[in-house]
């Protein structure tokens, strides 16, 4: 789907790298390694963003950090686009919404720092009928042509391991915890919650 839009590789990597998740940062040379491509080919891609205003750049020392922008007015469709394309949109509707009980689900691994490596790592805290969960997947990962790996905790396993989850967590579902040193990024938090109610 993106592909047929941007015909850019290397702007579609750094749209899904951006775009997923709000508060993730990259640097030009990490970028470059990441793709395998050239610090050329990615510092086009990039001044592109970042002159049309999708992305935001600092200067962090002899280098410049890059973010996604949330203010641009175009940012919305654009995660929501990044997230109709990984198929985080299908997990949502066709996973968590069925299960009833989920008081937070969110995403650690590549898809959190927005590297579409195939496998998506969920964890999902609640009372789950596991069968039923397996049943969903198992349809779920037959559409958007990815593996889900699943993780299911529930409250009181959460509370005595959240501290074990990476900061770059994308929480899809729930609200996230308070204590901001819990490990979970409050980010899409709004947003998943818009898309469950739709």
């Amino acid at each position: 789907m993106l592909e047929s839009l941007v015909t850019s590789k290397t702007r579609v990597k750094l749209l899904l790298k951006f775009f997923l998740n709000q508060d993730t940062q990259a640097y030009l040379r990490e970028l470059a390694e990441e793709f395998g491509e050239s610090t050329n080919a990615v510092r086009v891609e990039l001044n592109r963003l970042t002159e049309a205003g999708f992305l935001t750049v600092r200067d962090d020392g002899r280098t410049k950090l890059y973010q996604a922008n949330p203010s641009h007015p175009l940012f919305p469709e654009l995660h929501s686009l990044v997230k109709k394309y990984l198929g985080i949109d299908q997990l949502i509707d066709r996973v968590l919404s069925r299960l009833g009980s989920v008081k937070l689900a969110f995403i650690t691994g590549d898809y959190a720092s927005g590297k579409d490596s195939g496998i998506i790592d969920l964890t999902i805290v609640g009372k789950i009928d596991r069968n039923y969960l397996n049943e969903l997947i198992e349809k779920t990962e037959r559409m958007i042509h990815r593996k889900i790996r699943v993780l299911v905790l529930n409250e009181e396993e959460f509370e005595r391991l959240k501290h074990q989850f990476s900061k770059k967590s994308l929480i899809i579902w729930g609200d996230a915890p308070t204590a901001p040193d819990d490990g979970v990024s409050q980010n899409g938090v709004q947003k998943a919650k818009a898309t469950a109610e739709q």
